[in-house]
């Protein structure tokens, strides 16, 4: 039973303690928290003694409780005055709103110009904003296309025989062998060709047996008909070593030997041994590969930047790091209406023949411009299809949208600026979208607290008989808050 008794006198005890305690907290509450509550409320400015203590309402405060000025700074400059109850409203000098409360200063550091907007650098980093630097440099127009190799047409020989007669031999028997000028391709019998050999030694007996005639003209005409003879063969394109051994053997030979005029590969061959071949057959066609042009597909509005003569870059895939250089040889006078294309020939070496006719390959075309233009990363432009923005970032983390006119694309990843921006500006690469939309939500917003205010001052100069409905009922409203809040403070202290 004691230790019942003493339990329940030590529950009593602790009770009284607690509500002591509540009784000294809501006396504190009374005499120290609610006057500084009210004179805010009432709008009345609290200002500092030299003892360091806040004198409001006729009660001192300790200034532990209130904001410390610091000293040392630099006093900031006031852009204008507002209600933090009405954000639209704004004043040149202090006083009261139209609803009864204190203006607040707005100072310089905190307006910002319109359409910017302030990021901590804590956010910028974590949304990943990147900026560039606008430089000034020489202004070049890069060009780029995948272009394809062909045979340069100037070097593409067609072999034919000026006789009628019968393959007997193939010496060039497969496409895509390597010929040098001067090699046996074939051998041809001829019937026409070995009358023409027995003609020719005909005459060769025949001058030879005049040779000493006394008649000036029978030698002369002698020699005439020898010429005559060895010229037929020459036009039937015997060659001088056959021509060299028929003068030595006397004995008419039963083919005819046909050689490549150039050096090549034969790309096409179309007889085969013991075919019958005429004057208007294809035999082979030789290509000389040691200059090569490719072929490129260049739109319509890049034509602009070229020219014949001008020198262009070709790379290849399978040949890194090697780079060959070219000409312009060509630019095709009309466009391909399918692609919207002109075709553009251009001209290289090839003296090793390692590049093959129908590679693909990577050319580069770069004409000069302009000694020296304003260019920006063309990521940092955003596009509307009317507008070209870009996001200028200043200290402080503000960042600004800006129109600019665009210039030249120079595709290799620049942009041409002719208005808007000015050399080693930083200009936002990347997430300049978030920015953009972020600034052009606060600028609406701030068109609206600027209309909401131009209607609150109209509201101001209407007449007394208007006003003064305005201003009594703001006043009750302002009495009716106060007596609530002294039936809330008076229940409080009751408790």
């Amino acid at each position: 039973m004691s230790n019942r008794r003493n339990i329940r006198n030590l529950i009593k005890f602790s009770g009284f303690i607690l509500l002591a305690i509540g009784i000294g907290a809501g006396f504190f509450y009374r005499e120290n928290i609610i006057p500084y509550i009210e004179g805010i409320i009432s709008g009345k400015v609290p200002f500092l003694h030299e003892k360091g203590e806040v004198e409001h309402a006729g009660r001192e405060i300790p200034t532990a409780a209130l904001p410390q000025k610091t000293e040392g700074k630099k006093e900031k400059k006031i852009l204008y005055w507002t209600d933090p109850m009405m954000p639209g409203y704004k004043s040149d000098k202090p006083g009261k709103s139209p609803m009864g409360m204190e203006m607040v200063p707005v100072y310089e550091e905190e307006g910002v110009i319109p359409g910017t907007i302030k990021i901590d650098p804590t956010t910028v980093q974590n949304i990943g904003i990147r900026t560039e630097k606008v430089i000034k440099r020489p202004l070049h127009k890069t060009i780029r296309a995948v272009g394809r190799i062909d045979y340069d047409e100037r070097r593409v020989t067609h072999i034919h025989t000026k006789i009628q007669g019968w393959v007997e031999k193939l010496y060039v028997d497969f496409t895509g062998k390597e010929v040098r000028e001067g090699d046996v391709l074939l051998e041809v019998y001829s019937p026409e060709l070995v009358s023409a050999q027995q003609e020719y030694l005909l005459a060769l007996e025949y001058a030879k047996s005049l040779k000493d005639s006394k008649v000036e003209e029978v030698a002369s005409g002698a020699k005439s008909l020898l010429e005559s003879a060895r010229r037929r063969l020459q036009l039937f394109d015997v060659a001088e070593h056959q021509i060299k051994e028929l003068e030595e053997t006397r004995q008419p030979m039963k083919t005819l030997h046909i050689h490549s005029p150039t050096r090549g590969i034969v790309v096409k061959k179309d007889i085969l041994q013991g075919m019958f071949v005429t004057p208007d057959m294809h035999l082979y066609v030789v290509t000389d590969i040691s200059k090569i042009w490719v072929y490129a597909d260049i739109y319509e509005y890049e034509i602009p930047w070229l020219k014949v003569g001008q020198e262009t870059e070709m790379t290849l895939a399978y040949f890194p790091g090697k780079v060959y250089r070219g000409i312009v040889t060509y630019i095709y006078p009309y466009l391909q209406a399918e692609t919207r294309t002109v075709k553009v020939r251009m001209e290289f070496d090839n003296p090793n023949w390692e590049l093959k006719p129908d590679m693909y390959v990577n050319v580069k075309l770069e004409s000069k411009i302009a000694d020296s233009a304003i260019v920006i990363p063309a990521d940092a432009v955003i596009r509307s299809g009317v507008r070209d923005i870009i996001i200028v970032s200043k200290p402080g983390g503000v960042f600004e949208p800006r129109d600019v006119k665009i210039g030249l694309d120079t595709g290799d990843g620049y942009l041409q600026v002719l208005e808007g921006v000015k050399k080693d500006e930083e200009v936002v690469t990347s997430a300049q979208f978030l920015i953009d939309s972020e600034s052009k939500l606060k600028e609406a917003i701030e068109k609206m607290r600027e209309r909401k205010g131009t209607e609150i001052k109209k509201m101001d100069k209407m007449p007394d008989s208007v006003s003064g409905v305005v201003h009594d009922s703001t006043k009750d409203i302002k009495t009716h808050d106060e007596h609530q809040e002294k039936q809330k403070l008076q229940m409080e202290h009751k408790h």
